[in-house]
């Protein structure tokens, strides 16, 4: 099987990446090949494998040469961020609804002009397409059949490629399974443009020993979630029938529904009273309107129909991630 990973060089694609090098096979067949594209090249370690052939660039300048070559299964990751697409509308518009069209069209001329048969594409959406709206008030928690309703430009675009995907699906262009991703803490490296980054930053950096700023209100409640069980929640809706996927809406992903106070009492519980001491609250009314319009909590039913669970604990997170910088 020759795959694809677009966004391969963000913590969750390269981390995904790696776990399918080390499996060797997805849904039965061996890996041959596994291309990773992104706008900077993905890890060293990632590149010095021989199954591994590196793009970079934007995802739109990469289309025509996508049309040229068969896939049998893509694992669509990238997009440019929450926080990114509210400030610049063009750039959210571009990375993430232009190019995702293009991708598609680049599977479906490969079934229509090359009788290939449909990849499998497996769409990382978001908890984002949630959001409050009059006439449809958020309940308390969303479950995989609450109206979507998105009060962000990030989350109007991965709505729009959710029903994207069903269409090219419906068609027969493609396989294409849609998966709301909650958020994933906790991220390495430095914060991003997400509006959901203090998420990670309130953790990271008081366990790197430097202070970090909570924007919101310590009874903001969100749904969370580790790298490790999102990769693995990615690869096993890739593998399942589209039966057990149940139809061809999106689905959302298992997460922990916790407010920041609990976050701050599981690091505290791990790391102790010093590193929670690090972490100060100042509201940032610009990151605070935006999570008051995402969900704070979720349920995942079709997902649990899968076998995917949510971590046993945050305790359990925050101690993957010391694990894995370890």
């Amino acid at each position: 099987m020759k795959l694809l990973i677009t966004g391969a060089a963000g913590f969750l694609g390269a981390r995904l990446a790696r776990t399918l090098l080390a499996r060797g096979t997805l849904a039965g067949q061996p890996i041959r090949q596994l291309v990773l594209t992104d706008l900077v090249e993905p890890p060293a370690d990632l590149r010095a494998d021989a199954r591994v052939e590196t793009r970079t660039g934007p995802l739109l300048d990469q289309v025509v040469a996508l049309r040229a070559e068969s896939f049998g299964g893509v694992f669509h990751l990238a997009s440019a961020v929450s926080g990114e697409c509210e400030l610049d509308f063009d750039l959210g518009m571009a990375s993430n609804l232009d190019s995702t069209r293009a991708l598609l069209d680049a599977l479906r001329h490969r079934v229509v002009q090359h009788g290939d048969a449909p990849a499998r594409l497996v769409f990382a959406s978001s908890v984002a397409v949630f959001g409050p709206d009059d006439d449809h008030p958020l309940p308390v928690l969303v479950t995989d059949d609450t109206l979507p309703t998105p009060q962000t430009s990030y989350g109007i675009q991965k709505h729009i490629c959710e029903h994207l995907i069903t269409d090219y699906t419906r068609k027969g262009y493609l396989d294409g399974r849609a998966a709301r991703l909650m958020t994933v803490t906790v991220r390495p490296g430095r914060p991003n443009g997400a509006a959901s980054s203090f998420f990670s930053g309130i953790l990271r950096e008081p366990l790197a020993g430097l202070e970090a700023v909570c924007p919101v209100d310590p009874d903001v409640s969100h749904p969370l979630t580790s790298p490790r069980a999102t990769v693995e929640a990615l690869i096993r809706v890739f593998e399942c029938s589209r039966a057990e996927f149940g139809g061809r809406t999106a689905l959302n992903l298992p997460a922990l529904n916790l407010t920041v106070a609990q976050m701050l009492d599981a690091l505290e519980a791990v790391a102790g009273p010093a590193v929670r001491a690090l972490v100060r609250f100042e509201r940032d009314e610009r990151i605070a309107g935006i999570v008051a319009r995402w969900p704070a909590g979720a349920t995942a039913e079709r997902a649990a129909r899968l076998g995917l669970q949510p971590e046993t604990s945050f305790e359990d997170i925050i101690r993957q991630y010391i694990a894995d910088q370890a």
